[in-house]
Protein backbone atom coordinates (compact mmCIF):
# COMPACT_ATOMS: atom_id res chain seq x y z
CA UNK A 1 0.00 0.00 0.00
CA UNK A 2 1.15 3.88 -1.11
CA UNK A 3 1.36 6.66 1.99
CA UNK A 4 0.00 9.96 0.74
CA UNK A 5 3.78 11.23 1.72
CA UNK A 6 5.00 8.27 -1.13
CA UNK A 7 2.81 9.60 -3.38
CA UNK A 8 3.83 13.08 -2.66
CA UNK A 9 7.62 12.73 -3.54
CA UNK A 10 6.76 10.76 -7.66
CA UNK A 11 5.09 13.77 -8.72
CA UNK A 12 6.21 17.37 -10.38
CA UNK A 13 5.62 21.00 -9.86
CA UNK A 14 2.60 20.35 -11.57
CA UNK A 15 1.11 18.55 -9.06
CA UNK A 16 1.94 20.92 -6.57
CA UNK A 17 0.44 23.47 -8.79
CA UNK A 18 -3.34 21.37 -8.61
CA UNK A 19 -3.15 20.99 -4.98
CA UNK A 20 -2.27 24.72 -4.06
CA UNK A 21 -5.08 25.77 -6.53
CA UNK A 22 -7.39 22.75 -5.07
CA UNK A 23 -6.95 23.97 -2.01
CA UNK A 24 -7.44 28.04 -2.86
CA UNK A 25 -10.69 27.19 -4.87
CA UNK A 26 -12.12 25.38 -1.92
CA UNK A 27 -11.63 28.11 1.02
CA UNK A 28 -12.72 30.77 -1.96
CA UNK A 29 -16.09 28.55 -2.63
CA UNK A 30 -16.61 28.00 1.03
CA UNK A 31 -16.66 31.99 1.42
CA UNK A 32 -18.66 32.47 -1.40
CA UNK A 33 -21.54 29.90 0.26
CA UNK A 34 -21.44 31.50 3.51
CA UNK A 35 -21.78 34.83 1.25
CA UNK A 36 -24.78 33.62 0.05
CA UNK A 37 -26.43 32.59 2.90
CA UNK A 38 -25.50 35.94 4.86
CA UNK A 39 -27.38 37.42 1.16
CA UNK A 40 -30.17 35.20 1.71
CA UNK A 41 -30.63 35.90 6.16
CA UNK A 42 -30.36 39.59 4.64
CA UNK A 43 -27.37 40.40 6.66
CA UNK A 44 -26.35 43.75 6.47
CA UNK A 45 -24.90 46.44 9.23
CA UNK A 46 -23.88 50.64 8.71
CA UNK A 47 -20.36 49.80 8.12
CA UNK A 48 -21.05 46.47 5.46
CA UNK A 49 -24.05 47.02 3.57
CA UNK A 50 -26.17 44.29 1.85
CA UNK A 51 -24.82 45.43 -1.48
CA UNK A 52 -21.02 44.94 -0.65
CA UNK A 53 -21.82 40.82 -0.03
CA UNK A 54 -23.91 41.02 -3.26
CA UNK A 55 -20.79 42.08 -4.66
CA UNK A 56 -18.00 40.34 -2.94
CA UNK A 57 -19.98 37.44 -3.70
CA UNK A 58 -20.17 37.51 -7.19
CA UNK A 59 -16.64 38.26 -7.70
CA UNK A 60 -15.35 35.61 -5.19
CA UNK A 61 -17.95 32.99 -7.28
CA UNK A 62 -16.34 34.33 -10.66
CA UNK A 63 -12.77 33.82 -8.74
CA UNK A 64 -13.06 30.25 -8.08
CA UNK A 65 -14.19 29.37 -12.16
CA UNK A 66 -10.42 30.81 -12.69
CA UNK A 67 -8.95 28.70 -9.99
CA UNK A 68 -10.61 25.95 -10.71
CA UNK A 69 -9.17 26.12 -14.73
CA UNK A 70 -5.95 26.04 -13.65
CA UNK A 71 -6.77 23.27 -10.87
CA UNK A 72 -8.17 21.45 -13.62
CA UNK A 73 -5.49 22.70 -16.59
CA UNK A 74 -2.42 21.30 -14.49
CA UNK A 75 -3.84 17.48 -13.38
CA UNK A 76 -4.60 17.23 -17.52
CA UNK A 77 -1.24 18.15 -17.97
CA UNK A 78 0.34 16.15 -15.14
CA UNK A 79 1.47 12.94 -16.88
CA UNK A 80 1.88 11.21 -13.45
CA UNK A 81 -2.01 10.33 -13.27
CA UNK A 82 -3.64 9.14 -15.79
CA UNK A 83 -7.13 11.76 -15.42
CA UNK A 84 -7.84 12.07 -19.28
CA UNK A 85 -9.36 15.07 -21.23
CA UNK A 86 -13.48 12.97 -21.08
CA UNK A 87 -13.30 13.89 -16.88
CA UNK A 88 -12.94 17.23 -17.57
CA UNK A 89 -16.94 17.29 -18.10
CA UNK A 90 -18.13 13.49 -17.65
CA UNK A 91 -18.38 12.12 -14.41
CA UNK A 92 -16.68 9.12 -13.30
CA UNK A 93 -14.79 8.01 -16.75
CA UNK A 94 -11.10 8.67 -15.43
CA UNK A 95 -8.84 5.61 -15.33
CA UNK A 96 -7.55 7.40 -11.69
CA UNK A 97 -9.62 7.43 -8.84
CA UNK A 98 -12.59 7.72 -10.78
CA UNK A 99 -15.55 7.97 -8.45
CA UNK A 100 -13.52 10.74 -6.11
CA UNK A 101 -12.75 12.35 -9.23
CA UNK A 102 -15.92 12.15 -10.83
CA UNK A 103 -17.49 13.81 -7.56
CA UNK A 104 -15.27 16.92 -8.24
CA UNK A 105 -16.40 16.86 -11.85
CA UNK A 106 -20.48 16.83 -10.91
CA UNK A 107 -18.91 19.89 -8.38
CA UNK A 108 -17.32 21.82 -11.59
CA UNK A 109 -20.39 21.70 -13.73
CA UNK A 110 -22.85 22.54 -10.91
CA UNK A 111 -21.08 25.64 -10.25
CA UNK A 112 -20.28 26.07 -13.74
CA UNK A 113 -24.12 26.33 -13.63
CA UNK A 114 -24.85 28.42 -11.36
CA UNK A 115 -22.40 30.89 -12.90
CA UNK A 116 -23.87 31.19 -16.14
CA UNK A 117 -27.19 31.61 -14.67
CA UNK A 118 -25.91 34.51 -12.65
CA UNK A 119 -24.69 36.21 -15.31
CA UNK A 120 -27.79 35.69 -17.88
CA UNK A 121 -30.06 36.29 -14.18
CA UNK A 122 -32.29 39.08 -16.50
CA UNK A 123 -32.95 36.61 -18.96
CA UNK A 124 -33.30 33.34 -17.68
CA UNK A 125 -35.65 34.92 -15.25
CA UNK A 126 -35.47 34.69 -10.88
CA UNK A 127 -37.65 31.07 -10.61
CA UNK A 128 -35.07 29.32 -13.04
CA UNK A 129 -32.38 31.10 -11.50
CA UNK A 130 -33.11 30.44 -8.21
CA UNK A 131 -33.87 26.68 -8.61
CA UNK A 132 -30.25 26.42 -10.08
CA UNK A 133 -28.71 28.29 -7.02
CA UNK A 134 -30.17 25.92 -4.94
CA UNK A 135 -27.16 23.48 -6.06
CA UNK A 136 -24.38 25.72 -4.20
CA UNK A 137 -25.39 23.28 -1.52
CA UNK A 138 -24.87 20.21 -3.20
CA UNK A 139 -21.48 22.17 -5.16
CA UNK A 140 -19.83 22.74 -2.15
CA UNK A 141 -19.85 18.95 -0.28
CA UNK A 142 -19.16 17.24 -3.56
CA UNK A 143 -16.02 19.26 -3.82
CA UNK A 144 -15.27 19.03 -0.09
CA UNK A 145 -15.15 15.04 -0.62
CA UNK A 146 -13.52 15.37 -4.00
CA UNK A 147 -10.62 17.02 -2.53
CA UNK A 148 -10.31 13.93 0.07
CA UNK A 149 -11.19 11.41 -2.08
CA UNK A 150 -8.93 12.47 -4.94
CA UNK A 151 -6.15 14.22 -3.20
CA UNK A 152 -2.73 12.64 -2.05
CA UNK A 153 -2.63 14.28 0.97
CA UNK A 154 -5.97 14.62 3.78
CA UNK A 155 -3.94 13.65 6.54
CA UNK A 156 -1.51 16.70 6.08
CA UNK A 157 -2.18 18.97 9.48
CA UNK A 158 -2.83 22.10 7.26
CA UNK A 159 -4.64 20.69 4.89
CA UNK A 160 -7.03 18.78 7.25
CA UNK A 161 -7.02 21.95 9.47
CA UNK A 162 -8.15 24.04 6.54
CA UNK A 163 -10.80 21.96 5.19
CA UNK A 164 -12.27 21.78 8.58
CA UNK A 165 -12.31 25.33 9.24
CA UNK A 166 -14.22 25.39 5.72
CA UNK A 167 -16.74 23.02 7.17
CA UNK A 168 -17.21 24.61 10.50
CA UNK A 169 -18.30 28.16 8.80
CA UNK A 170 -20.73 26.35 6.11
CA UNK A 171 -22.19 24.74 9.11
CA UNK A 172 -22.60 28.33 11.21
CA UNK A 173 -23.70 29.70 8.24
CA UNK A 174 -26.30 26.98 7.63
CA UNK A 175 -27.37 26.56 11.17
CA UNK A 176 -28.01 30.57 11.10
CA UNK A 177 -29.82 30.24 7.93
CA UNK A 178 -32.14 27.58 9.64
CA UNK A 179 -32.94 29.28 12.15
CA UNK A 180 -33.71 32.67 10.70
CA UNK A 181 -37.43 33.64 10.42
CA UNK A 182 -38.11 30.53 12.75
CA UNK A 183 -41.23 29.24 12.97
CA UNK A 184 -41.66 29.64 9.11
CA UNK A 185 -41.90 26.34 7.30
CA UNK A 186 -40.71 24.79 10.77
CA UNK A 187 -41.26 21.07 9.37
CA UNK A 188 -38.94 21.96 6.39
CA UNK A 189 -36.03 23.29 8.38
CA UNK A 190 -36.03 20.94 10.65
CA UNK A 191 -35.83 18.16 8.24
CA UNK A 192 -33.06 20.14 5.91
CA UNK A 193 -31.58 20.25 9.60
CA UNK A 194 -31.75 16.59 10.58
CA UNK A 195 -30.57 15.88 6.94
CA UNK A 196 -27.29 18.08 7.52
CA UNK A 197 -26.63 16.64 10.65
CA UNK A 198 -27.04 12.75 9.34
CA UNK A 199 -24.50 13.54 6.29
CA UNK A 200 -22.31 15.80 8.72
CA UNK A 201 -21.86 12.18 10.66
CA UNK A 202 -21.48 10.37 7.90
CA UNK A 203 -18.58 12.27 5.88
CA UNK A 204 -16.66 12.85 9.06
CA UNK A 205 -17.05 9.01 9.57
CA UNK A 206 -15.62 8.48 5.79
CA UNK A 207 -13.23 10.46 6.42
CA UNK A 208 -11.83 8.63 9.67
CA UNK A 209 -12.27 5.47 8.23
CA UNK A 210 -11.71 6.05 4.49
CA UNK A 211 -8.84 9.35 3.24
CA UNK A 212 -7.35 9.70 6.94
CA UNK A 213 -6.23 5.76 6.43
CA UNK A 214 -2.98 4.39 5.15
CA UNK A 215 -4.44 2.50 2.65
CA UNK A 216 -6.61 5.07 1.03
CA UNK A 217 -4.25 5.52 -2.46
CA UNK A 218 -5.23 1.39 -3.57
CA UNK A 219 -8.58 1.79 -1.82
CA UNK A 220 -9.28 4.54 -3.72
CA UNK A 221 -9.16 3.43 -7.10
CA UNK A 222 -5.22 4.26 -7.79
CA UNK A 223 -3.92 2.23 -10.97
CA UNK A 224 -2.13 -0.65 -9.64
CA UNK A 225 1.02 0.62 -12.04
CA UNK A 226 1.23 4.01 -10.16
CA UNK A 227 1.19 2.35 -7.00
CA UNK A 228 4.27 0.58 -7.45
CA UNK A 229 5.71 4.18 -9.93
CA UNK A 230 4.96 5.68 -6.65
CA UNK A 231 6.62 2.63 -4.28
CA UNK A 232 9.59 2.96 -6.90
CA UNK A 233 10.31 6.52 -6.23
CA UNK A 234 9.67 6.07 -2.83
CA UNK A 235 12.84 3.94 -2.67
CA UNK A 236 14.78 6.39 -4.53
CA UNK A 237 14.24 8.72 -1.53
CA UNK A 238 15.57 6.33 1.04
CA UNK A 239 11.69 5.10 2.06
CA UNK A 240 10.81 1.73 2.09
CA UNK A 241 11.34 -0.10 -1.54
CA UNK A 242 8.93 -1.76 -3.82
CA UNK A 243 8.49 -5.53 -3.41
CA UNK A 244 9.56 -7.12 -6.40
CA UNK A 245 9.81 -10.37 -5.26
CA UNK A 246 6.22 -12.38 -5.24
CA UNK A 247 5.07 -13.81 -1.99
CA UNK A 248 5.69 -17.99 -1.67
CA UNK A 249 3.07 -19.67 -3.68
CA UNK A 250 0.30 -20.97 -2.78
CA UNK A 251 -1.13 -17.85 -1.96
CA UNK A 252 -4.09 -16.80 -0.21
CA UNK A 253 -4.51 -12.78 0.23
CA UNK A 254 -7.38 -9.88 0.82
CA UNK A 255 -7.85 -7.41 -2.01
CA UNK A 256 -9.03 -3.91 -2.80
CA UNK A 257 -9.44 -2.09 -6.28
CA UNK A 258 -11.54 -0.41 -8.59
CA UNK A 259 -13.74 -1.44 -11.53
CA UNK A 260 -14.47 0.79 -14.61
CA UNK A 261 -16.21 0.56 -17.98
CA UNK A 262 -15.40 1.99 -20.77
CA UNK A 263 -16.49 1.29 -24.90
CA UNK A 264 -13.82 0.80 -27.41
CA UNK A 265 -13.31 2.00 -30.72
CA UNK A 266 -15.21 -0.94 -31.83
CA UNK A 267 -18.08 0.35 -30.10
CA UNK A 268 -17.53 -3.48 -27.42
CA UNK A 269 -17.46 -3.02 -23.79
CA UNK A 270 -14.14 -2.97 -22.03
CA UNK A 271 -14.41 -3.78 -18.43
CA UNK A 272 -11.12 -3.36 -15.84
CA UNK A 273 -10.48 -4.88 -12.77
CA UNK A 274 -7.41 -3.29 -11.07
CA UNK A 275 -6.49 -3.97 -7.17
CA UNK A 276 -3.71 -4.49 -4.85
CA UNK A 277 -3.61 -7.88 -2.37
CA UNK A 278 -2.54 -7.25 1.42
CA UNK A 279 0.41 -9.46 0.64
CA UNK A 280 1.81 -6.58 -1.96
CA UNK A 281 0.75 -8.40 -5.28
CA UNK A 282 -0.91 -6.40 -7.86
CA UNK A 283 -3.53 -7.45 -10.66
CA UNK A 284 -5.69 -6.21 -13.18
CA UNK A 285 -7.94 -7.97 -15.55
CA UNK A 286 -9.46 -6.48 -18.93
CA UNK A 287 -12.57 -8.16 -20.55
CA UNK A 288 -14.01 -7.28 -23.95
CA UNK A 289 -16.61 -7.99 -25.97
CA UNK A 290 -20.57 -6.92 -25.97
CA UNK A 291 -22.45 -5.14 -23.72
CA UNK A 292 -25.11 -7.20 -22.15
CA UNK A 293 -28.67 -5.67 -21.76
CA UNK A 294 -29.05 -6.18 -18.03
CA UNK A 295 -25.46 -4.48 -17.29
CA UNK A 296 -21.67 -6.30 -17.82
CA UNK A 297 -20.35 -7.27 -20.87
CA UNK A 298 -20.10 -11.22 -22.84
CA UNK A 299 -16.43 -12.22 -22.90
CA UNK A 300 -14.97 -11.98 -26.35
CA UNK A 301 -11.21 -11.68 -25.38
CA UNK A 302 -9.32 -10.73 -22.03
CA UNK A 303 -5.87 -10.17 -20.68
CA UNK A 304 -4.87 -10.14 -17.64
CA UNK A 305 -1.44 -9.42 -15.74
CA UNK A 306 -0.01 -10.75 -11.88
CA UNK A 307 2.96 -9.62 -9.85
CA UNK A 308 4.46 -7.64 -7.16
CA UNK A 309 3.74 -4.43 -6.10
CA UNK A 310 7.34 -3.38 -7.28
CA UNK A 311 6.15 -5.30 -10.66
CA UNK A 312 2.32 -5.84 -11.50
CA UNK A 313 2.64 -6.78 -14.83
CA UNK A 314 5.90 -9.60 -14.59
CA UNK A 315 2.81 -12.26 -15.27
CA UNK A 316 0.58 -11.83 -17.84
CA UNK A 317 -2.51 -13.86 -19.54
CA UNK A 318 -6.32 -14.29 -19.88
CA UNK A 319 -9.33 -15.31 -18.21
CA UNK A 320 -10.06 -18.64 -18.18
CA UNK A 321 -13.18 -18.89 -16.21
CA UNK A 322 -15.99 -16.22 -15.67
CA UNK A 323 -18.98 -17.06 -13.48
CA UNK A 324 -20.41 -13.20 -12.60
CA UNK A 325 -18.18 -11.79 -10.30
CA UNK A 326 -15.71 -14.81 -9.94
CA UNK A 327 -12.99 -14.69 -12.24
CA UNK A 328 -10.14 -17.71 -12.97
CA UNK A 329 -7.21 -16.64 -15.30
CA UNK A 330 -4.05 -18.43 -16.39
CA UNK A 331 -0.88 -15.85 -16.36
CA UNK A 332 2.97 -16.84 -17.63
CA UNK A 333 6.24 -14.91 -17.06
CA UNK A 334 9.07 -14.54 -19.73
CA UNK A 335 10.72 -17.87 -18.19
CA UNK A 336 7.81 -19.85 -18.73
CA UNK A 337 6.65 -20.14 -15.30
CA UNK A 338 2.55 -20.67 -15.09
CA UNK A 339 0.49 -19.34 -12.28
CA UNK A 340 -3.17 -20.33 -12.11
CA UNK A 341 -5.41 -17.27 -10.35
CA UNK A 342 -8.96 -17.36 -8.67
CA UNK A 343 -10.85 -13.87 -7.86
CA UNK A 344 -13.52 -13.86 -5.64
CA UNK A 345 -14.82 -10.49 -6.19
CA UNK A 346 -17.47 -8.01 -3.97
CA UNK A 347 -17.77 -5.49 -6.27
CA UNK A 348 -19.83 -2.09 -4.55
CA UNK A 349 -20.48 0.39 -7.28
CA UNK A 350 -16.72 1.11 -8.60
CA UNK A 351 -15.11 -0.43 -5.85
CA UNK A 352 -14.00 -4.13 -5.35
CA UNK A 353 -12.96 -6.04 -2.41
CA UNK A 354 -12.62 -9.81 -2.13
CA UNK A 355 -10.12 -12.57 -1.87
CA UNK A 356 -7.10 -14.03 -4.72
CA UNK A 357 -5.63 -17.38 -4.96
CA UNK A 358 -2.37 -17.74 -6.50
CA UNK A 359 -0.84 -21.22 -7.57
CA UNK A 360 1.75 -22.39 -9.49
CA UNK A 361 0.70 -24.26 -12.52
CA UNK A 362 2.24 -27.32 -14.55
CA UNK A 363 1.53 -27.31 -18.07
CA UNK A 364 -0.48 -30.58 -17.49
CA UNK A 365 -3.17 -28.45 -15.44
CA UNK A 366 -6.01 -27.28 -17.54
Amino acid sequence: MTSASTVITSTTPLWYATRATGVVALVLLTMSLVLGILITVRFATERWPRFVTIGIHRNLSLLVLAFLTVHIGTALLDSYAPVGWPSLVIPFVSAYRPLWLGLGTVAFDLLLALTITSLLRSRVGHRAWRAVHWAAYACWPLAVVHGFGTGTDPKAPAILGLTVVCVAAVVVAAAWRLVSGWPVHRGLRLTAGAASAVALIAATAWTASGPLKSDWAARAGTPPALLARANGAATANGAAGPVTALPALPLTTTITGSINTATTASGQSSVTIAGTGSSAVAFQVVITGPALPGGGVQMSSSRVTFGPSGQPGRYSGAVTGLNGSDITASVTDQTGAAIRLTLNLTINGQSVTGTLNAAARSGSDE
